[in-house]
């Protein structure tokens, strides 16, 4: 493709093909970031065929990170931050620690130097936020306890990057000259506290500045009414942000896209700002998956089969224990401490900026990079693994938790729907589920909410319904609403393919249950009517015969209006 330029032939070609394998991936059971990532090697230059410009993919996906993390922002207040501070801060710290001394001690075991085994147990160490964030969204557990511990956690370990990243050089002469070199202990202390300095400045300024001036200029330009500009805003703030964190302050792409967000999401566009973001950063963050995918060298596994395993070893197998152990020892659930680790059982961009700073320092050869690519990739690929396992220990989680406790769990994936028949069961509890809730509440429908947020299972339980957290997509979860003898279904999640698949499994399980579902698009209506849906609603259809109806009837309450003149004018 002589006419092509490189950054049409990478989108074209690695989003096809991440498409392609993602629909495979899908068909298999599988996650499809196993797809995406396979789209990324067949790409890559250890493959043959078409090789994509390798210094243009990670570009783009430092894209993803930065519209990911501030999507996340925008869920995630200072408030919720602090709330988690007490477990998130002394567990994310210990946890590091823990995981990089293991894996230094496997970097010793290997004969490596003191700096190089730093460097590798630090990469081994800290974990992937997009990989945990996608996670989080496919198990719907963004708005939880569990999610925003999750989230907390993965700020005080960007903290700990950033810091590693900036001590690191000053380091190296430390380690050299040993623990007594009085200028090299200078330079550290000096070091470490200019870091910090920057990063609390950095904080500062977007808490007391960028919190009046970012809703401010969003507000204005939301009042222009053009939806294009209120887009092109968003992508400022969050690129913007980003940039000036990163350039101005040494804070990574990632924390500061967070921190704006955060900012955002006390202001009323919040939830506008997140739906405007969404298709893009979903597409950066497929992008995000391919770049790694081309650093994969796939015959690190046959030249280094025995630290490879060891090293997985260390991610998968001894980070999650040590989450559980602290988790446990600081007084959470164990079905948060289950979920907790394994999220964190996989590594990704933060150990790749890791490992390049130790190739800068001449510390870390391309032998030493491939094998934590390696673990890296087989490490995303058996996270789904980790939280298959963490649903088969769930009911002994919840077993465990409701003995200590003396009552049920308050963050249990179900709550007790067995006693209902003949019930109203509602998917998603927002601005449309929680009105339907509360209408057919008061007309003494037995009634249960499936939801994703512990606020709405709070809410409607206290206003006497039955709830269940998880995804309504879940088989598991329809079995425990009781789905095969419930009278009604009210779908009122608005993602049309999500919606789908509740509606097809309920039909499945129930065909004679009345399911009424919500739409946007023409499309969607009748791609659930195809799927079983008996009513389909869109919204703005409903909203125009409203009020059309409104207009015809104030039409025939008043006299009809004048003819338009006719013949020639006066002045």
């Amino acid at each position: 493709m002589p006419h092509a330029s490189p950054l049409i032939t990478i989108l074209v070609i690695g989003l096809t093909l991440a498409f392609l394998l993602g629909m495979v991936a899908t068909r298999l059971g599988i996650s499809v970031l196993v797809g995406y990532l396979l789209a990324g090697v067949m790409v890559g230059p250890f493959t043959p065929g078409f090789v994509a410009d390798q210094g243009l993919a990670p570009q783009l996906a430092d894209v993803g990170v930065i519209l990911l993390m501030f999507g996340v922002g925008l869920h995630f207040s200072v408030k919720d931050l602090l709330a988690v501070r007490a477990v998130a801060l002394p567990g994310s710290i210990a946890q590091v620690a823990l995981s990089t001394g293991a894996g230094m001690g496997l970097g010793l075991l290997m004969g490596w130097g003191v700096p190089t085994a730093l460097i590798f147990g630090l990469s081994l160490g800290v974990a992937s936020t997009v990989v945990l964030m996608r996670a989080l969204e496919e198990q719907r557990l963004m708005e939880t306890e569990r999610g925003r511990l999750a989230i907390g956690w993965l700020v005080i370990q960007d903290v700990i990057t950033v810091l590693a990243l900036v001590m690191l050089p000053a380091l190296m002469p430390l380690m050299k000259n040993g623990a007594t070199h009085a200028p090299a202990l200078l330079d550290l202390a000096w070091t470490l506290g200019l870091t910090l300095g920057k990063v609390a400045a950095f904080v500062g300024l977007m808490l007391l500045v960028g919190r009046r001036v970012i809703p401010a200029a969003l507000h204005y330009v939301a009042r222009t009414g053009s939806r294009e500009l209120f887009r092109l805003a968003l992508l400022a703030v969050a690129l913007g942000v980003a940039f000036v964190a990163s350039g101005f302050f040494g804070v990574s792409f990632a924390l500061g896209a967070f921190v704006a967000g955060m900012v955002l999401s006390e202001s009323a566009l919040s939830q506008h700002a997140a739906e405007e973001t969404l298709p893009l950063r979903d597409a950066f963050a497929v992008l995000f998956f391919i770049s790694i995918g081309m650093l994969f060298d796939p015959s690190v596994l046959l030249r280094h089969p025995g630290i490879l395993l060891a090293a997985l070893a260390v991610v998968c197998v001894i980070t999650p224990m040590i989450v559980f152990a602290i988790l446990c020892l600081l007084g959470e659930r164990r079905q948060t401490a289950l979920t907790m680790a394994a999220g964190l059982a996989q590594i990704g961009e933060f150990s790749f900026i890791l490992t390049t700073l130790g190739a800068d320092l001449g510390l870390v050869d391309s032998s030493t990079r491939s094998l934590i690519l390696a673990v890296s990739i087989l490490s995303i690929l058996m996270n789904p693994l980790a939280f298959l396992i963490v649903g088969l220990l769930t009911p002994w989680a919840e077993r465990r938790d409701t003995a200590r406790a003396g009552t049920t769990a308050p963050d249990a994936a179900a709550h007790a729907a067995g006693p209902l028949r003949n019930h109203a069961v509602v998917v998603g509890y927002g601005r449309v589920g929680a009105l339907v809730a509360e209408g057919l509440l008061r007309r003494h429908w037995p009634l249960l909410v499936i939801e994703t947020g512990d606020s709405a299972i709070s809410a409607v339980r206290a206003q006497g319904g039955e709830a269940i957290l998880g995804n309504a997509a879940d088989p598991a979860i329809l079995a425990e609403a009781n789905i095969a003898v419930a009278r009604l279904l009210v779908v009122a999640i608005p993602e049309a393919f999500e919606a789908g698949q509740v509606v097809e499994q309920a039909r499945t399980a129930n065909p004679k249950i009345t399911i009424i579902a919500r739409a946007h698009f023409d499309s969607a209506v009748d791609h659930l009517r195809q799927l079983g849906a008996d009513v389909v609603i869109m919204g703005e259809r409903e909203i125009a015969h409203a009020m059309l109806d409104y207009a015809l009837h104030d039409m025939k309450t008043q006299s009809p209006p004048a003819p338009p003149p006719t013949g020639t004018f006066r002045r």
